[in-house]
């Protein structure tokens, strides 16, 4: 896996042991170019499974980046890919639902990536969106499989995009 942007663009990022669905190139590449520019954004990956979006918006100019994955067998991979980066970036290693609840910070940029067969996707949602990590007017993304579908609207996060790769959807929710 490479980092398809940005000034780390080409850097090889490790896949680490375990159960991983790293996200598409093509898939990157689009939520990325559908974001914008990055420069000065706070930005904050769930499920961070390698790293490789979050470094994905530190090459983009995202700063700071936070990482979280409760997964420790995949600790060492992660620190490995992140050691090179040299945006303020910071890894959390612990369950999502317990970061959303005791998170102080608020961030520009969101993305969640949980694994396609976890349930209870919709109540993680729920929880950023009653927590408050999004900052108002920021952005939210969510990979999926495509046989699942979220609502258009979760308290004060309302949907402006969805896009299709393959069998899986990246929703995009704004906070108003």
């Amino acid at each position: 896996m490479r980092v398809t942007g940005g000034r780390y663009n080409g850097r090889t990022i490790k896949c680490p042991k375990g159960i991983i669905r790293p996200a598409m190139d093509r898939m990157r590449v689009s939520m990325f170019s559908i974001l914008g520019p990055m420069e000065g954004l706070s930005y904050l990956d769930i499920f961070t499974g390698s790293g490789s979006i979050g470094i994905e918006a530190a090459s983009r100019g995202a700063e700071p980046v936070h990482l979280v994955e409760k997964d420790f067998i995949k600790k060492k991979t992660i620190q490995e890919n992140i050691s090179w980066v040299e945006t303020e970036i910071k890894l959390f290693m612990q369950p999502a639902e317990r970061f959303l609840k005791h998170c102080t910070d608020s961030y520009d940029l969101i993305h969640m990536d949980p694994p396609f067969p976890m349930g209870g996707k919709l109540k993680v949602l729920e929880l950023a969106e009653k927590a408050a990590v999004l900052k108002i007017g920021g952005t939210l993304t969510m990979h999926y499989p495509g046989e699942e579908s979220y609502p258009e609207t979760i308290g004060s996060f309302r949907q402006y995009d969805l896009r299709k790769y393959g069998r899986s959807e990246l929703i995009f929710y704004t906070r108003d």
